[in-house]
């Protein structure tokens, strides 16, 4: 007979490809989750997963199985959430996802605020600009710039995140300031990786039209703080969240440049689940963040 352990163990199981990380999420042993996916093909004739020494992969009565799994695992959640909402206040683990900078500069001060108002819902924010498989990190709430093509995703506008340009005055010292976009490719330029064509910036002119401009440097990096610490640096010229060097910007330590021109604008969107129940602890965020005001 299944048992909602069992169901719960072939879902951890397809959701991460691995008995091991399965095991490790789920807080048992692997002979454990070994023993459970057994019993379950024993109790039904069927086999649920081909398995080899290197990797695992599902039957199509595995991925029978999961599809219906995965349902009873929600209306499990949707009847355990109803009845608790009844009784309490809106409770437990809420793990947030989110781009470095963005987080940095803007969650890190907003979950205080939530958490005054949720104070039995525990936080957690994920830092990272690298994709995110929602399922197998167990993410509940994803902060992302642009969206995503997933149709399991909903995502919903939160607001848009501008970058300027910029540079040290160090750097500017000894050389003219760039009044076009296209003077930046006399400059050496600190490169932005976690963008895309961060070689090739994108501005907005006043009467509508676009310029790409291709730059050149030999300072880049994945991390949007190392890019402003080597613009703050000398380094040379790059795109920075107006947010995230507002105080430098403010002390006269970066100086903005091009200011007449629109340079690349992030749009920043949360996504969670296509699904037809959504936990309470979660629709509190995301009723929460998008009330705010991001302007």
């Amino acid at each position: 007979m299944d048992t909602l352990a069992g169901v719960r163990t072939v879902v951890a199981v397809v959701e991460n490809s691995s008995f091991t990380i399965a095991a490790d999420k789920l807080g048992i042993s692997k002979g454990l989750v070994s023993k459970h996916v057994s019993q379950i093909e024993a109790a039904h004739n069927i086999r649920l997963f081909n398995r080899n020494s290197r990797k695992i992969s599902l039957t199509d009565a595995g991925a029978n199985y999961y599809q219906h799994a995965r349902k009873l695992l929600e209306y499990y959640e949707q009847m355990l959430d109803s009845v608790v909402t009844q009784q309490n206040t809106p409770s437990g683990k809420l793990r947030i996802s989110s781009p470095i900078a963005f987080g940095e500069h803007v969650m890190t001060r907003l979950l205080p605020k939530f958490s005054q108002l949720y104070p039995q819902i525990k936080l957690e924010l994920i830092l990272q600009n690298q994709p995110v498989d929602m399922l197998k990190d167990g993410i509940d709430i994803r902060i992302k710039s642009g969206k995503v093509s997933d149709s399991n995703m909903i995502a919903r506008p939160v607001c848009k995140w501008p970058l300027i340009v910029c540079a040290s005055a160090q750097y500017l010292a000894d050389k003219t300031l760039p009044t076009t976009p296209q003077q930046l490719a006399e400059h050496q330029c600190v490169l932005d990786k976690h963008l895309d064509d961060n070689t090739n910036w994108l501005f907005g002119c006043k009467d509508g039209g676009d310029i790409t401009v291709a730059v050149n440097g030999v300072l880049a990096s994945n991390n949007p703080q190392a890019v402003v610490n080597m613009i703050k640096a000398g380094g040379g010229i790059g795109l920075a969240a107006r947010e995230s060097v507002a105080a430098e910007l403010q002390s006269g330590e970066l100086i903005e440049l091009l200011s007449d021109y629109q340079s690349k604008v992030l749009e920043i969107y949360l996504i969670y689940p296509h699904r037809q129940h959504i936990a309470q602890k979660t629709q509190c965020f995301i009723d929460f963040i998008l009330s705010q005001d991001f302007q």
